[in-house]
């Protein structure tokens, strides 16, 4: 059967594997991103390699993207896509994002060592309960001590 549409395609949808086109798609992916290893790659030979964190993501065609000092300051303009690329490894299922422009990919993986990068991923509201949770349990404290 032949559905004929009018209007614009629906957005993509991707999970888990895939190409990510559009600089506010690849942008939402950067922003994701906290500490990672990376691969630099050019003319398919290895360049560099090494773990930071990510500082930031932009998407400006004015700037460039800046791998230095253990710091990623990373432009969805320095790049054509994003391939997604999930593998199951013996540590269990790893997700590299592949920032590729032409003759050269920058590859990131995410890394993830425990209890300090969960507290660095809480939101604010998260920080709140936390928060208020530990308020509450002083009060109690501090009520049992003075009965």
């Amino acid at each position: 059967m032949n559905h004929k549409k009018s209007g614009p395609f629906p957005a993509a949808c991707i999970v888990d594997n895939g190409i990510v086109v559009q600089k506010q798609d690849m942008l939402r992916l950067l922003r994701s991103l906290r500490r990672v290893g990376y691969i630099y790659r050019q003319d398919d030979e290895i360049t560099n390699t090494g773990e930071g964190c990510v500082m930031e993501a932009f998407c400006d065609p004015q700037q460039a993207t800046i791998v230095a000092n253990h710091s990623l300051y990373l432009n969805a303009h320095s790049f054509d896509y994003i391939e997604i690329i999930t593998n199951c490894t013996e540590n269990g299922v790893e997700t590299t994002f592949a920032l590729v422009q032409e003759n050269r990919c920058l590859c990131l993986t995410p890394l993830f060592e425990g209890k300090a990068d969960k507290i660095a991923q809480l939101d604010a509201a998260d920080l709140e309960a936390i928060v208020t949770e530990a308020i509450a349990a002083t009060w109690d404290a501090s009520l049992d001590n003075d009965l």
